[in-house]
């Protein structure tokens, strides 16, 4: 069953577990309705029971014979006795019919009715008593007063009261019975009998009222099958659809479309996954991208060591041959050098999907990685790193990762230095703008950018060196820009308008 269950869709699971619930809550019903029936009965028949012993007691104590004159009598001056009943009939031993309160006629008369066997417990010592009757040839239950007493005076049970239910036309009728025993003598019987229409109409009301309950409570089910299976599965279904999709890489049409429109959990987690996608996308593109460029990259130093390994075999000329070594070794390094930056890129993208961006202060980032350069480089080339802050404001603070912050500085400080020659100035700037923007100004006195699109200049690969080609990768600026993208922020690069130089400008959001 559990196995069963767990192969279904949402729906039909749904729709099952409901199915289970109503099934169980159908047999406790049936219980209900076949359990309160004779408690309402046996309410009844605790009034006769109890009308029934007064009666007898009554005759006890008045000394009254049990014939037909006396009871007569006895009926019409203690009607109060009965006056909550509808018919209470004397039978002798006989069973002739003595008198009736329904018609105080003391012509002997019979009655035919269907009749149903109760089941009654005795008040004083709880045993329960059963009576045995005639069945015509439909099946229906048939007895006459003669039979009801007949049956009742050869029971094994004699003595204690029992109650029966008869239903014909548009009554439901109870009726209990029990001996008079006078002096010790068995000298009758008194039959009550009580219209108990409003037992009926208790059961029936139930069953109406749970019939109905029933199919309101279908009917919310189905309304809310269907609500479930329009708004939620269906765009479950579609997202499973999409996944499907782009696992496939195939070129059918999504319908996630609506999907991004809505508000709630669902038009979120359809937003987040096609952006995780889309990452993940731009991830493998990047990554293939990547590599394209990278042997590229190598197949020119490739074809440079090809090419001098050819001829350096077939030269004989000292200097010729110390000019091709040196460029096997210059190329060697140069396809060192950009395997060991390219490995090094990838493990920090790794490395960046692991951290967690905090809030940090970006002033006491830049105190330190200035300090750390001024320590290293104004000894050795006398390169002094000057750092202006506008202390309008206290914190500077973003979202970020912090090494991650420090890497894009020490690489623009990198950047910068080897562009600027001994004895001069770079220039740190920090600064926050009405906006709350925070800007982030690397300033050297270099020989600037002579591209006219510095925007190029953050490619990969890209280096503009000519004195020094081969000594540099191209992946500096580029790693930079992803680092700042990752923050959300924005790099400009420009020359600087005052004097010789070049200035770039880091915008971060502020946290």
């Amino acid at each position: 069953m559990v196995s069963l269950i767990k192969d279904l869709s949402i729906l039909r699971k749904f729709l099952f577990i409901n199915l289970i619930v109503f099934i169980i809550i159908g047999i406790l019903t049936v219980v209900y309705l076949k359990s309160i029936q004779p408690g309402l009965i046996k309410k009844k028949t605790s009034n006769h029971i109890r009308v029934i012993d007064n009666t007898i007691d009554h005759l006890q104590r008045l000394s009254i014979e049990f014939n037909e004159k006396d009871i007569k009598k006895f009926l019409l001056s203690t009607r109060f006795l009965f006056q909550n009943l509808d018919r209470v009939i004397f039978i002798d031993v006989k069973n002739n019919l003595i008198a009736d309160t329904d018609t105080l006629d003391l012509d002997p008369r019979s009655f035919s009715q269907r009749l149903d066997v109760v089941e009654f417990e005795d008040l004083t010592n709880k045993k329960k008593v059963e009576i045995e009757v005639k069945k015509d040839s439909s099946g229906k239950k048939i007895l006459t007063i003669k039979e009801i007493v007949d049956n009742y005076a050869a029971s094994r049970d004699y003595g204690r009261p029992y109650t029966l239910t008869q239903e014909f036309y548009d009554r439901y009728v109870l009726t209990t019975i029990k001996n008079v025993s006078l002096n010790n003598e068995n000298v009758g019987y008194i039959l009550i009998s009580e219209n108990s229409n409003e037992i009926k109409s208790a059961i029936d009301e139930r069953k109406i009222f749970i019939i109905r309950t029933a199919i309101l409570v279908a009917i919310v089910i189905l309304v809310f099958s269907i609500v479930l299976n329009r708004f939620f599965l269906k765009p479950i279904g579609n997202l499973v659809d999409y996944t499907k999709i782009i696992k496939s890489k195939s070129d059918k049409k999504t319908k996630i479309e609506n999907l991004k429109k809505r508000k709630d959990e669902l038009g979120i987690l359809t937003n987040s996954l096609e952006d995780m996608t889309q990452e993940l996308q731009n991830r493998v593109n990047t990554a293939e991208n990547f590599s394209t460029d990278l042997v590229h990259e190598i197949r020119n130093p490739l074809a440079s060591l090809k090419s001098a390994s050819e001829i350096i075999s077939e030269t004989e000329d000292k200097n010729q041959r110390d000019k091709l070594v040196n460029i096997l070794s210059h190329d060697v390094e140069r396809i060192e050098r950009l395997i060991t930056d390219y490995s090094q890129m990838l493990k920090d993208e790794v490395a960046i999907t692991k951290e967690q961006m905090n809030k940090i202060d970006l002033k006491e980032i830049v105190n330190s990685v200035v300090d750390d350069f001024n320590s290293i480089y104004l000894p050795k080339r006398g390169i002094k790193i000057s750092l202006e802050i506008n202390n309008q404001y206290k914190k500077f603070e973003i979202y970020g990762i912090e090494n991650r912050i420090e890497q894009i500085l020490a690489n623009l400080l990198e950047n910068s230095i080897s562009f600027s020659e001994d004895n001069k100035e770079i220039i740190v700037k920090l600064s926050k703008d009405k906006n709350k923007k925070i800007t982030l100004d690397v300033i050297d006195e270099g020989i600037g950018f002579k591209e006219k699109d510095t925007s190029k200049i953050f490619k990969r690969f890209y280096s503009n060196r000519p004195e020094k080609f081969g000594e540099h990768s191209g992946l500096g600026l580029n790693i930079v820009k992803n680092l700042i993208d990752l923050h959300g922020g924005k790099i400009i690069a420009g020359n600087n308008l005052n004097k010789k130089g070049a200035k770039i400008e880091i915008i971060f959001p502020n946290a």
